[in-house]
């Protein structure tokens, strides 16, 4: 996606969600989105499967997939071509939305009988294919999501998505809603799947190790904008902006007696975002260029770039 905007309209004017965003998702990888709740992480991936609300004040950019450019493309070209086909999603809490009157297996293969009118016994076959790669048993197809654990129900939620084998998953919180012993069940499943599948994959996650166990490169989100971007070995280990860095310093260690930072102050009002950099009023390191002009995406290494005026020719 390149400079895309997503604006809400409100009462008190329309709310800067995603602001100018630059994001590339290459084949096979795993990109880890991250940033403090309420940053732009779920209204990027809504960009993305044009599964937007009725009070949308503004909807700029581009979005190119596999050669097409979504923005392009009418609302249902988006539903018959490329939602749940080429791109599907794992929604924040999803698990909770199953319908607890219908059998699981029913609800995993109904965007085969719905798009494809595929016949009942070859989509429960594709289903149970599906659930059993994903970890459950061939009988849970018909039970009832009652029945069913926080982690079987997470597990039937992946093997939906995946059921009509997209290029592009979205996970958005795939596992905020399990215990840590779940949570590390359901990230190896998920490795397994890039793995076997070739799977490319948007995770979406204010849990910076979480994301580290899967992800290739990583995309730091702040008030709405993409302030870092890098490959994860770079991003964690040598943080270029200053928000990547105390957010890396509010992540407590195993083996260390360094006590956890918190970030403070507050993320901005995105109805009325500061000028110039959007981080500026927390940075420790601001400077007067900070609150007079936005800076640019400058590289910071190979591959790896920065939104701040502390990597730019105008520093110094």
């Amino acid at each position: 996606m390149s400079d895309v905007s997503l604006y809400y309209e409100t009462l008190r004017g329309p709310v800067q969600a995603v602001d100018s965003v630059n994001l590339e998702v290459p084949k096979g990888e795993a990109v880890g989105v991250v940033g403090e709740s309420g940053c732009g992480k779920t209204s990027t991936s809504i960009c993305i499967m044009r599964l937007l609300p009725d009070n949308i004040h503004t909807f700029t950019g581009r979005i190119l997939f596999d050669g097409r450019e979504l923005m392009d493309m009418t609302d249902s070209e988006i539903r018959s071509q490329i939602r749940w086909r080429e791109v599907s999603m794992v929604f924040q809490g999803a698990m909770n939305s199953l319908n607890p009157v219908i059998r699981v297996g029913e609800q995993i293969v109904e965007p085969l009988r719905v798009l494809d009118k595929v016949q009942k016994d070859e989509a429960r076959e594709r289903g149970v294919a599906r659930m059993r790669q994903t970890g459950l048993p061939a009988e849970a197809y018909r039970m009832y999501p009652h029945e069913l654990s926080g982690g079987m129900k997470q597990r039937v939620i992946i093997a939906m998505a995946l059921i009509m084998s997209p290029k592009l998953v979205i996970l958005d919180e795939p596992t905020s809603a399990l215990d840590v012993s779940v949570q590390a069940q359901i990230m190896n499943l998920l490795k397994d799947l890039k793995r076997e599948e070739d799977l490319s994959m948007l995770f979406i996650s204010h849990d910076i190790a979480l994301t580290s166990d899967l992800c290739d490169r990583f995309a730091v989100m702040y008030a709405g904008r993409v302030v870092e971007t890098g490959e994860a070995e770079q991003v964690l280990q040598d943080p270029q902006h200053p928000y990547t860095e105390k957010l890396l310093a509010s992540v407590p260690r195993l083996r260390s007696d360094v006590t956890p930072e918190f970030i403070p102050g507050a993320p901005p009002d995105l109805v009325n975002p500061p000028p110039g950099c959007r981080f500026h009023p927390r940075c420790p390191y601001v400077m007067d260029i900070c609150s007079k002009r936005e800076p640019e995406m400058f590289p910071t290494g190979d591959g790896q770039y920065a939104h701040c005026w502390l990597r730019g020719d105008e520093h110094g």
